[in-house]
C-alpha cells in the first residue's frame, strides 16, 4: 500500500465508540452555555469535517444533517441554518477527503479553509434570510480560528490511532 506523504506511521484502525463519543464530546462542549461570540470556533463542525475526511464510510452528510438540526435546536436558530451548514460542509469534504490526506496538517488546514468560510456564509445568509441581524464582521474570524485549530484537532483525534501495537517478539512491526 502507498501511504501518503503526510504520515509518518501506519495508523491502527480507529475505534468506531472513540469516534461517535468525540462527536458527542463536541455537540456537548457547543451546548455549554459560555455566551458564544460570533468569531469563536465551531468545535462541532471542526470535529465533523475532521471524521468525514478520515472515516467518509462512517461519517457522511447525513451525520452533519442531524447535528446541524440539534444546533440548531439548542442554540434556537433559524431551523436548518446550521444543518444547511453541516450537510453542504460534509459534502464538500467528501469531496476532497482522498486529496486532502496526502497533504501534511498545515497545508490541509489551508485547504480547509474553504469549506470553512463557505459553511459560515451559508448560515449566516440563511439567518438574514430569515430576517436576522447581521452578526457582524467579527464572523469572518470564525474560519481563520478554525483552520489553525486543525492541526491541534487532528493531533488530538488521531492520538489514539498512534498507540504503538501490542509487542510480539515475532513480530517486529
Amino acid at each position: 500500500m502507498i501511504m501518503p506523504r503526510g504520515s509518518d506511521q501506519l495508523l491502527l484502525p480507529v475505534n468506531p465508540l472513540f469516534v461517535a463519543s468525540t462527536l458527542a464530546a463536541a455537540m456537548l462542549i457547543e451546548m455549554l452555555p459560555l455566551g458564544r461570540h460570533p468569531g469563536s470556533p465551531d468545535l462541532m463542525a471542526m470535529v465533523l469535517v475532521f471524521w468525514i475526511v478520515h472515516q467518509p464510510q462512517r461519517v457522511g452528510v447525513g451525520l452533519g444533517f442531524l447535528f446541524g438540526l440539534l444546533t440548531d435546536v439548542h442554540s434556537g436558530a433559524v431551523l436548518g441554518q446550521h444543518a444547511l451548514a453541516y450537510s453542504l460542509l460534509g459534502y464538500f469534504a467528501i469531496t476532497i477527503h482522498r486529496r486532502l490526506l496526502w497533504f501534511p496538517v498545515i497545508e490541509q488546514a489551508l485547504q480547509i479553509l474553504p469549506l470553512f468560510v463557505a459553511a459560515h456564509a451559508v448560515s449566516m445568509l440563511a439567518r438574514l434570510a430569515a430576517g436576522g441581524m447581521f452578526p457582524g464582521w467579527w464572523l469572518l474570524m470564525a474560519p481563520v480560528a478554525e483552520a489553525l485549530l486543525w492541526p491541534v484537532v487532528s493531533w488530538l483525534l488521531l492520538a489514539p490511532q498512534r498507540r504503538p501495537p501490542d509487542p510480539d517478539e515475532n513480530r517486529p512491526l
